[in-house]
């Protein structure tokens, strides 16, 4: 099967990870101790995507877990899914980087990547087929920016045929937590643009404002971001893990997307958006989906469409559908919005869609399945 190894560091990397695993979790339908408690076949069908099988019928995350300081592991370990992850797999140093790029790239992460790459390795050597590597990690600290980039580096080093992917949350000028954000994010760029195959790009500014202004919540948290951002996530590789009419995988969307090798720096759109534990009482159709996608309100990443072109976009359809509706609607988009895509690739939209759909907006909540 086509396996991914998850790869979760600092304090940002390791909470938006915990929450993508409950979400992945939820959708297979793995409880927090590891038991299958589903109630169809194609949630165990490709499973071993993201998990291992170990004795006892039990499924352990393919995740390794870094970070400079015990802390954020010991939230992550207390968390629902703590418990699921393997203890083997937490590597964490004891001093922290304090949000310095070169603590986390040259002089304490430099000490501890050796042990991270070998649990790495073990990961990789047990995959029947390994398809790459997923890395989650914010640009601003020390730890996901300079020892998250240092891992890149070497992975790519040993696995060049690999897919590298990366959840990089960037820093944005009006939400800004640490005054040395811009060095921290414009080395860790420098980094990515070398390394990673592809990188979809987060912000919390633009997540800020979705919860703001489209989930209408008074008081957002980072539990309602890692939300957001997970629900992204688990639909990127949708495709990856339950059957579909017109499936993709991660190479497919980087054949797709990236026109230059250095250009493989994502947006990423979620629809449809609706807050969190709230139903979706009506079933949206391709073209509503298809404009709320594309609308700059529903991306997670603080640019403007409008103020430039886009030079190719992928469209990940979950649940049931037709292949042609999606088809016209792709077309649609291109001959309606033409000024925004540049002229010099001529069918830069790539659609897929997948079965498994999801019961409440958001990713929140179980995966429904078409029936036999």
């Amino acid at each position: 099967m086509r396996e991914l190894v998850h790869i979760q560091g600092g304090q940002c990397g390791n909470q938006i990870g915990a929450k993508f695993w409950e979400v992945i979790a939820d959708e297979h339908g793995i409880d927090p101790t590891g038991t299958y408690h589903g109630d169809s076949d194609l949630q165990l069908e490709r499973i071993n995507v993201y998990f291992n099988e170990a004795t006892g019928g039990r499924y352990v995350p393919r995740a390794v877990l870094m970070d400079l300081e015990p802390g954020t592991m010991d939230s992550v370990r207390a968390g629902p899914f703590g418990q699921l992850f393997r203890p083997d797999n937490f590597v964490f140093g004891q001093t922290g980087a304090g949000n310095n790029w070169a603590k986390g790239h040259y002089t304490e992460g430099a000490e501890l990547i050796d042990s991270v790459l070998d649990v790495v390795r073990k990961e990789a050597e047990g995959c029947d087929c390994l398809q790459g590597f997923q890395l989650c990690h914010s640009l601003g600290g020390g730890t996901g920016a300079g020892m998250g980039t240092l891992l890149v580096s070497k992975v790519r080093e040993e696995y060049p045929d690999r897919i590298m992917e990366t959840f990089s949350v960037i820093p944005s000028p009006k939400v800004s937590d640490t005054v040395v954000e811009p060095y921290n994010a414009v080395l860790s760029f420098h980094q990515l643009v070398e390394n990673s195959d592809e990188s979809f790009l987060l912000d919390n500014e633009a997540l800020y404002d979705i919860c703001f202004r489209t989930l209408k919540l008074t008081t957002p948290t980072y539990g309602d971001l890692n939300h957001l951002v997970s629900a992204a996530m688990s639909g990127v590789t949708c495709c990856l893990r339950f059957p579909g009419q017109l499936n993709c995988d991660l190479r497919k969307i980087a054949v797709n997307l990236v026109p230059f090798p250095r250009l493989h720096f994502f947006m990423t759109g979620f629809a449809p958006l609706t807050s969190r534990g709230s139903q979706q009482y009506r079933a949206l159709t391709v073209p509503e989906l298809t404009q709320q996608m594309f609308d700059a309100k529903n991306m997670m990443c603080a640019a403007d469409p409008r103020h430039g072109r886009y030079l190719t976009a992928a469209a990940l359809f979950r649940g049931r559908m037709s292949t042609k509706e999606v088809d016209e609607q792709m077309l649609n988009v291109q001959n309606k919005n033409s000024s925004y895509f540049v002229e010099w690739i001529p069918n830069n939209i790539k659609a897929s869609v997948c079965e498994a759909w999801l019961m409440t907006g958001a990713g929140l909540g179980s995966v429904g399945f078409p029936k036999a």
